[in-house]
């Protein structure tokens, strides 16, 4: 969780909302990422983006056996992506009452009627996680 901290930050130096996420298989961070959607649009989430890198570097396409940890509850688009990328674990810090689809607002990364489903794990790293989105988000207003 230390290096999706670590590049949410950066995201948010860049001016981008400060989310951070990365990949690790086997112990190793195989890809990491923050958020982008200012600089490459609406569906450059860090996690998507994190996903779509690791399937690079494994050669795809799946990516069982990783664990994704990201400092965001993920929204659908990215709990979707989750689901087919197929990854074994989910771990995030802050929850996302507004969009979060991993038991806020919805559960789709456990839905029953999905072909797949990764463990998560939730709260990790929360505080921190949602100091920095505070911090960001407090400047915009």
């Amino acid at each position: 969780m230390a290096e999706a901290l670590e590049a949410a930050r950066k995201a948010g130096a860049a001016g981008e909302v400060p989310v951070g996420a990365v990949v690790v298989r086997g112990g190793a961070v195989i890809a990491r990422a923050g958020n982008a959607m200012r600089a490459e649009g609406a569906v450059a989430h860090a996690e998507l983006r994190a996903i779509s890198d690791a399937i690079r570097v494994t050669g795809g396409p799946w990516l069982e056996g990783c664990t994704l940890y990201v400092t965001l509850e993920p929204c659908a688009m990215c709990a979707g992506a989750i689901v087919l990328a197929r990854l074994d674990r989910v771990v995030f810090g802050a929850w996302d009452d507004k969009a979060g689809m991993a038991g806020s607002l919805g559960d789709l990364l456990r839905h029953p009627g999905l072909n797949h489903s990764p463990q998560v794990l939730a709260g990790v790293g929360a505080t921190e996680s949602a100091a920095l989105l505070r911090a960001f988000f407090a400047t915009r207003r």
